[in-house]
């Protein structure tokens, strides 16, 4: 179970700013923008969740989020970019990456390359790979551009805690150990997902997955055998350590997660619990304290951490959560996020 504690004391005072979502305030971005130049660390949001960014290219900047989040530094992390300019300058790329990041990019997709060495080690977890991502949310993007540097930014929580997806979560994790928080209160629209980007390999001449997230496996599969006329296969373990996400235990809350399962219009072997809360897509036929469910995989992938941090805020004894045996769109990424909350 992850616990807050044993980190190293931070003594930062920490500045919030709301900004607009669709048209982001050049002087509050231009701020931002200096503390990253000047190592510092940025927390901003994406259209999966929020990061906690800082110069990509500085070690030292890297090294501080791996402090204030208590990150295993072999962890590797994933830097964001707003253009192919940039990619060219950090990773070598072939027809095949091209193709992939004019057709994916700006979007919730992480490609892992072979990295240059103008990618500090710190960046990379000690790999020759490197991980990057365009996101498509005008705040990011804009901070990058003010930065003019990629920016290295996980999710901005406590490592191991469920990833933020509004202020109030940045700010329980991070409040006092970085310098700034970007918020807007226009942000948790629609086209945001929830869960972090999908991660694919393709480093190799096999693609493959790395991470499911918020670019649908079954999008890439067809685009790559139309185009290359292969598809992406599982990792071995080896080759897992490329990606974040996968070599420990995440997104779990300070309270236990069980997993149940729906099937032939019934849960299988789930029993009452009046102090445990309930999320899912189905209506469970048992008694619980709280119960939420969604109308879609869409909406259980956006509200499923926000879920985790408020039932554990409740007081409630743990949760029972639905897996879907959707693995569609959303929901193999969905079906990961729980299975390792729940550290299955």
């Amino acid at each position: 179970m992850s616990e807050l504690k044993n980190f190293k004391n931070f003594k930062i005072k920490t500045l919030k700013y709301r900004i607009n979502y669709l048209e982001p305030e050049a002087k509050i971005l231009e701020q931002a923008a200096q503390i990253i130049n000047h190592g510092g660390l940025v927390a901003f949001p994406t259209e999966t969740v929020y990061g906690l960014g800082a110069d990509a290219l500085n070690a030292d900047a890297v090294k501080k989020i791996y402090e204030a989040k208590g990150r295993p530094s072999n962890n590797p992390l994933i830097l964001h970019i707003n253009n192919l300019n940039q990619a060219e300058d950090l990773v070598y790329l072939d027809d095949r990456a091209y193709s992939l990041m004019r057709e994916f990019w700006p979007g919730p997709i992480t490609f892992v390359l072979k990295a240059k060495s103008i990618i500090p080690l710190e960046t990379r977890g000690g790999l020759d790979t490197a991980a990057l991502r365009m996101p498509d949310n005008k705040i990011a993007y804009k901070l990058i551009e003010a930065a003019n540097t990629p920016i290295a930014a996980p999710s901005a929580n406590i490592s191991g805690r469920p990833s933020p997806t509004d202020f109030n979560a940045v700010s329980q994790d991070m409040d006092g150990r970085i310098d700034m928080i970007l918020y807007s209160d226009n942000n948790n629209l629609n086209k945001n997902i929830g869960i972090e980007s999908t991660v694919i390999d393709i480093s190799d001449e096999q693609p493959l997955l790395l991470r499911a997230g918020g670019t649908p496996k079954e999008l890439i599969d067809k685009f790559l055998l139309k185009n290359f006329n292969v598809k992406l296969e599982k990792p071995d373990e080896q080759s897992k350590r490329r990606s974040p996400g996968t070599r420990y235990r995440h997104y779990a809350p300070l309270i236990p997660v069980k997993i149940c399962y729906f099937k032939d219009n019934n849960f299988i072997d789930l029993k009452d619990n009046s102090e445990w809360g309930f999320i899912g897509l189905h209506e469970p036929n048992k008694i619980f304290k709280k119960v939420l469910i969604f109308k879609s995989l869409e909406s259980y992938a956006r509200e499923l951490f926000k879920s985790f941090r408020e039932f554990e805020a409740e007081g409630l004894q743990g949760i029972i959560a639905e897996l879907p045996d959707d693995e569609t769109g959303v929901g193999l990424g969905l079906r990961d996020r729980i299975l390792r909350a729940s550290a299955l």
